[in-house]
Order: structure tokens, then sequence, then C-alpha cells
């Protein structure tokens, strides 16, 4: 199985550009996601954009044209005005999964409190491909990889229809 993981950030894109893994962009919450994603014995190909709804839809757009078996994007899901990762994914979503956002944002409220409802973590089904995007902390970044792979067989089997 090949996992895309996709940092989505502004501010390292520009200071770091393309580069070739997180440690390249010291990019905690992306080292959290490819080390989860390894240890479970899938592999990863890593990616660092900038925020808005183009790159962010050419990435994704990329993945699925590599046929990645599923895709997290982490980062710009906040409120920001730049924070456009959702707004890039989900008006190409076929079929929502919103009991992902939903168990993220309460295992959250344990974690954060109240501050949980400011998550717009989100996930669906593109080209029967599973998409989640999630924050760029590394606290969400950690909640979020441990959600997907827990259960990211058992969605693959019912989007590929076995």
């Amino acid at each position: 199985m090949i996992i895309d993981s996709i940092t989505v950030s502004t501010s390292r894109f520009t200071r770091y550009g393309s580069v070739s893994g997180p440690d390249d962009a010291e990019d905690l919450s992306g080292r959290v996601i490819v080390d989860r994603i390894s240890a479970s014995g899938h592999d990863f190909r890593y990616r660092l954009i900038p925020d808005g709804i183009k790159p962010v839809r050419l990435a994704l757009l990329d993945s699925i044209e590599r046929s990645s078996d599923a895709v997290i994007f982490c980062g710009g899901t906040g409120l920001a005005p730049s924070d456009l990762t959702i707004e890039a994914i989900e008006p190409l979503i076929e079929k929502s999964i919103p009991g992902f956002g939903e168990i993220f944002r309460l295992r959250s409220l344990e974690q954060v409190g109240t501050r949980a409802m400011l998550t717009r973590a989100s996930a669906g089904l593109i080209n029967s491909i599973p998409v989640f995007a999630i924050p760029g902390s590394p606290a969400a970044a950690s909640l979020g990889i441990d959600l997907i792979l827990q259960e990211l067989e058992h969605i693959l089997q019912h989007a590929r229809g076995r």
C-alpha cells in the first residue's frame, strides 16, 4: 500500500521549497505521519506544498494519477484566510466520511478541550481513494494518522467494493 503524505504549509514551502522528506523541512508533523506509515508496513510518498486551492488540488490530482491507495493532507485546515485545504478537497469528494471528522474532534476534545471545535478535519473518497485532511500540529498529526491507519484497510475494502 502506498500512502501519500502531503504537508500544506506556505511558510515551510517558502523556506525549504520542494524537499524529499519531512526532515529536510523541519516538518515534525510530517515526520510523525511517515514514521507511523512505515511502522505499519506501508510505503509512503512525502510532499511539501504551499497553502492554496490550486496547489492542494494539483497535489491531489497527482496522487490520484499515481494510483495512491490513500492521501493525507496535513495542514491548511484552520480558520486563517490562507487555510484552504478543505475548500480545495471537499468539492471533489464523491462520498464523504463524516465519522472521521467527528471522531477526530471527539478525541481532540479529550486532549485540548473545547478548542477542538475549531478543527475542520475531514475525509472522503475521490475515485475510490480515501483522502484525509488533518490539522498541522504534531499532536493532531499523531491523532489523525493513528485513526487513519486503524481503519484504512477497512475503508479500502468498502471503497473498492470487496
